[in-house]
């Protein structure tokens, strides 16, 4: 994997993650829920999963296991400041932190979005009844790119990730 070009300052990445303030509030149900009209900037949901925590944390940190999900290429180091590519390297990016079984934190964007742009994801993972909780927070993009993104989180990654858990 080659290094990134080193553009996601810790000054940018602290602005971004200052958006987030409070804690999300939990959907009721297992599908996805966002937080956010069509056209913001910010986008929330929550999804419900049967598989402890330390299985999804590990499953979205493992190369092997992110390919097999998503049916696509992924390198990823596994560790604050390592680097990622997903789906065949439309996206990547850098893990920001990282909380063994319950915070993932990356600077993420498509490899189509302007050079040194990035977003910010978070994924909670909750320990609820028999399974997990996924909250995820993503924030820091344009409200252009809202619609999309809000669609690409359960076709690209919550679906599939059900069936592979399931299997």
């Amino acid at each position: 994997m080659q290094p990134m070009d080193g553009k996601v300052t810790r000054r940018r990445i602290g602005v971004v993650l200052g958006a987030f303030g409070a804690a999300p509030a939990y959907a009721q149900n297992s599908k996805p829920s966002t937080g956010t009209p069509k056209g913001g900037t910010s986008i929330q949901q929550s999804i419900d999963f049967k598989a402890t925590p330390a299985r999804i944390y590990e499953v979205l940190l493992d190369a092997k296991q992110f390919s097999a999900f998503t049916k696509d290429t992924a390198e990823i180091q596994p560790q604050p400041g390592g680097a990622f590519r997903l789906f065949g390297g439309r996206i990547e990016g850098r893990n920001i932190e990282l909380i063994t079984n319950q915070r993932i934190v990356q600077a993420w964007r498509p490899a189509s979005w302007a050079a040194g742009v990035y977003s910010i994801v978070r994924f909670e993972l909750v320990a609820r009844d028999a399974g997990t909780r996924i909250v995820l927070d993503h924030a820091g993009f344009t409200e252009d790119k809202w619609e999309g993104l809000n669609a690409g989180w359960p076709k690209m990654y919550w679906e599939p990730l059900h069936k592979y858990l399931s299997a």
